[in-house]
């Protein structure tokens, strides 16, 4: 209980050094996960090499993947492939199925881009859409948000489920099954029932400068509707058809092996960008040049949040190195309660307590992983798990909370009454649904 207990003391260091006193994230967590090796008892001379070994792992498995994931988010948003996305999916829906559109529009946004981005993109383009429609902006920024989070917490690439793909050992193509089937009742209850139910929303005032795209595309000057949706797709249809290549031909076999090597996350992402590059900028007049600067500003936006999520690695590796995780396993193991419970409220806690969704994946993938083999879990349903806690209801300090809040200017109360409780709402029906599935594999 003693090193337990100085894991938690270094969450809460965490907080402070987050929080109070402003300190960056990639020395917050390096201290921190000093600290409590440390407390814990590592010797001096094993500090250097979980160290490296916390940070190279993660950076090992997740560099180029969040680095290409970046830059295909920036092209798709510099040649308005996202606008054509979100363009076609209202015109089709009609203003009866506008919610159902926009769901659709926020899961491919939070799969192709970062959070941050997709929801800058896209806020803008749904209050046009509100005005157009003349609907309450807020019962159309729900659907869309939700969709966003729930797209970027539970699909590779982006970099919380990736990290976990690479902790747990698990399969992406099932990842993506687990995933899939996680979604719809989530986001039905977080995107749809919540802004019907939750009085005050229609009637919210909107107190912010923010009225609609800051550029808004022309027809000519967008790609197809079909090119734009089959980019954030490729990297799925890759792995999955490789997965699928792989069994069916055999491991061993030599078609096995291109199908596992097109297949490798690295390798799909880099197919994509070059697919990505060619179809909407080379294609339309421009040069690989023009690419690679696409490539160098997409590198400079996501070098923090590669730091970071990095650094989370090293927090990770102490407690699996210090026999933590191993000590929450006998804890939990007379714990009449699923262990995807466990793992659930493990990472939603971090998550409440840092206030970064990824950092709390990493984090608590370390303290979750034994539960896998230890009680015979199926390490994708156990990542979807993970990603669902991860993406819970979260406070003030929260960047996703700041950024919703100031964005339209709303209060802090009514932050939290449509931020605050679809993150809620997404994270534990995303849970009902793990438990359901758990069921039947």
């Amino acid at each position: 209980m003693t090193e337990l207990l100085w894991v938690l003391l270094g969450i809460a260091l965490l907080v402070v050094f987050n929080v109070k006193l402003k300190i960056h994230n990639l020395i917050s967590l390096l201290v921190v996960g000093l600290f409590v090796a440390v407390c814990c008892g590592m010797a001096v001379g094993e500090l250097v090499p979980t160290v490296t070994e916390g940070l190279g792992s993660i950076f090992g498995s997740l560099a180029i993947i969040i680095i290409f994931g970046a830059v295909i988010g920036k092209i798709m948003t510099d040649t308005g492939a996202s606008q054509r996305i979100a363009d076609t999916v209202v015109a089709r829906c009609g203003i009866k199925y506008l919610p159902f559109g926009l769901l659709f529009v926020g899961v491919i946004f939070g799969i192709a881009m970062f959070y941050e981005v997709a929801f800058l993109i896209a806020a803008p383009l749904v209050l046009s859409i509100a005005r157009k429609a003349k609907v309450p902006y807020m019962k159309l920024i729900i659907p869309v948000v939700a969709g966003c989070t729930m797209g970027h917490s539970l699909f590779p690439p982006q970099p919380g489920p990736t990290a976990l793909v690479a902790a747990l050992g698990a399969s992406i193509p099932m990842v993506y099954v687990y995933g899939l089937i996680t979604l719809v009742p989530a986001l039905f209850c977080a995107g749809i029932l919540l802004p019907r139910l939750v009085p005050g929303i229609p009637s919210m005032k909107m107190n912010s400068i923010m009225r609609g795209p800051s550029h808004e595309f022309s027809d000519d000057e967008m790609p197809s509707f079909a090119v734009s949706m089959a980019i954030p797709l490729i990297p799925a249809v890759l792995m999955i058809g490789a997965s699928v290549l792989s069994n069916l031909f055999g491991a061993d076999t030599p078609a096995g092996q291109v199908a596992a090597l097109v297949g490798n996350a690295n390798i799909t992402m880099l197919i994509t960008l070059f697919i990505t590059a060619y179809l909407l900028l080379i294609r339309r007049g421009k040069t690989w040049e023009d690419a690679s600067v696409k490539m160098t500003e997409g590198i400079s936006q996501v070098a923090n949040v590669l730091i970071v999520i990095c650094a989370g690695g090293i927090f990770k590796q102490v407690i699996i190195d210090t026999g933590v995780a191993n000590q929450i396993v006998d804890l939990v193991s007379g714990v009449p309660v699923s262990p995807y419970i466990i793992a659930w409220l493990i990472t939603a806690i971090i998550r409440i307590l840092t206030g970064q969704g990824a950092v709390a994946a990493i984090t608590s993938a370390g303290m979750v992983a034994p539960l896998v083999p230890q009680f015979g879990l199926d390490p994708a349903l156990m990542v979807i798990c993970v990603a669902c806690g991860s993406n819970t209801i979260t406070l003030m300090y929260d960047g996703g909370f700041l950024l919703f809040k100031e964005t339209f200017g709303i209060s802090m109360k009514d932050t939290f009454k449509t931020w605050g409780l679809l993150e809620l709402v997404n994270s534990v029906v995303g849970l009902a649904a793990v438990l359901a599935l758990s069921l039947f594999v």
